[in-house]
This record gives C-alpha cells, structure tokens and sequence, in this order.
C-alpha cells in the first residue's frame, strides 16, 4: 500500500468544475485536461475509469473506458462494460499498473454524487482519486489527477441514489469526457502538436 501511496498521491490539489451542458463544456473540459497533463513529465498515460454497470449512477467510469476502447483498443484503458474496475478489483489493477506500467502517468475516472448544484458538473483535480468514499468505503487512492462526473445528489441513502441515477446524463457527461480525452496529447501520442478542438462536437440538447 505505501508504494503505491507514493506512486499516485500528489500533495498540490486542484479543481476545475465544468457544468457538462456549457456550450463550451467540450474546449474548456479538454484545455483543462491538456493542462494537468503537462503538469507531469510522462510519455504516455493510463486511463483508469472506475465503476460498474449494475448501478446506473456508478456506471460513468465504464461507459468513459468502454467509449475510449472503441476510439483505440491498443490504448492503455482500464474499467469498461464488459471488464469493470470495482471495489473487489481495484487493488489488483493497481498491481498491474504498477508491474507493467510503472513509467506511465495515471487519471481515474470515476462517478460521484454532491450538492443539488453541483449535479450535471464535471471536475478535474490534481492528485489521486479516493474511489468509494461518498458510499462510505476504504478503497485504495489512484491517479495523478482525476475526473469525476457529479450525477446525483449524496448525503442521505447513497446506493438507492445511485441506483435511480438517469442514465441520460451519465451517457452524455460520459460522452463528453470521452471525446475530451482523445483531443489530448495523451491520446495522440504521435501528433506533434496539440490542436484545441472545435467547439460544438458534443450535442448537449
């Protein structure tokens, strides 16, 4: 566990909070995360999207994972539909990550609830994600930095809440952080130059 402590945690913390239905959610989303990427001298990046298809609210790492598997299956992409990174199983991807890709930058990606205001946002921080921790579980911290989708309200039953979560804006707040994260460099490792995309690739209606 202190090795991987030391792998991932980051003691300079950061927030970006975008609400996903801005006009211009998709620029602002990857211009932020081209940002946190540069932060870090890595090559190249895992993507870890945490979460499972049994709860429509916790299912946003894996639709993020499933979607990035089918832009390019080479890529490093942990946490899809079919092979979720959960709970009983995150401690073991972990140790992959640390055996096979120990040079690699990471960012998690993973479901949350908060603030009644706060649902429909997405946020990028700097340093490592503590998956688990709105439903009251210990889990290990993963990631560099980490995006997380806020899709419903917590304090109060946080399983049945997610349970009852609209798929409608956990696919399109899924759709968006895809779609950012192949406009970055850590995606098109090969491009020479990062290009900002044009604004309007995601329909938000």
């Amino acid at each position: 566990m202190e090795a991987s402590m030391n792998l991932f945690k980051n003691n300079q913390c950061s927030k970006y909070v975008i609400d996903y239905s801005d006009p211009q959610a998709l620029h602002f989303l990857t211009n932020r995360i081209q940002y946190m990427i540069d932060q870090y001298d890595y090559q190249h990046w895992v993507v870890v999207c945490i979460g499972t298809d049994r709860s429509t609210g916790d299912s946003l790492g894996p639709l993020v994972g499933s979607q990035l598997r089918l832009y390019d299956s080479t890529k490093r992409v942990f946490g899809t539909l079919d092979e979720p990174v959960h709970a009983l199983n995150l401690q073991d991807t972990i140790d992959i990550i640390q055996n096979h890709y120990p040079d690699s930058g990471i960012i998690a990606i993973d479901a949350s609830l908060g603030q009644l205001t706060s649902v429909g946002t997405i946020q990028v921080v700097n340093g490592p994600l503590k998956p688990g921790a709105g439903v009251q579980k210990n889990l290990p911290e993963i990631g560099h930095f980490h995006i997380t989708g806020i899709v419903n309200v917590g304090g109060f039953m946080e399983y049945f809440v997610l349970q009852n979560t609209r798929l409608s804006i956990v696919m399109k707040m899924a759709d968006l952080i895809t779609h950012a994260i192949t406009n970055t460099t850590c995606w098109n490792q090969n491009s020479a130059t990062y290009r900002s995309p044009s604004i309007g690739f995601v329909d938000h209606m």
